[in-house]
């Protein structure tokens, strides 16, 4: 079955295609991604080649470490991508998807850099540091 999921940023500057299967989505509570966003950031992750993306003119890549860069919307500064150096995924912000989106929310990582304004409390596995299955399995 052929699935295709589509979203983009707050302003339509920029859109997005992920075709194929989608990994489950993943909260990171690391301080990177609590600055950029204001809180945590939840993802899932495509193949690269399985990523199309309209309005590239207009997306901004910033390299917040040596490993990984952070893809954003030039226009209304929508919080999209996040993208390491060494992999071929891409990881996609699950609320810049369109819905229906089909996602549920799997685990948590980087919980020992969390806000301590708030607890995690849905019983999801939390992860210290990073987790297996970062990556989609092409199952599901």
């Amino acid at each position: 079955m052929n699935q295709e999921h589509e979203g983009g940023c707050l302003c339509g500057a920029v859109r997005f295609r992920a075709q194929g299967a989608l990994r489950e989505v993943i909260a990171c509570h690391c301080t990177q991604c609590r600055r950029q966003t204001g809180h945590y950031l939840a993802s899932t992750n495509v193949a690269d080649d399985q990523l199309t993306v309209t309005g590239e003119d207009k997306l901004r890549w910033y390299h917040a470490s040596d490993f990984a860069r952070r893809g954003f919307c030039g226009e209304c500064g929508s919080v999209l991508f996040w993208k390491a150096n060494s992999e071929r995924h891409i990881s996609i912000c699950a609320g810049s998807f369109d819905q229906p989106t089909g996602l549920r929310l799997a685990s948590h990582i980087f919980c020992a850099d969390k806000g301590d304004y708030y607890e995690i409390t849905d019983g999801l596995p939390q992860y210290e540091a990073g987790s297996p299955g970062l990556v989609v399995d092409g199952n599901g």
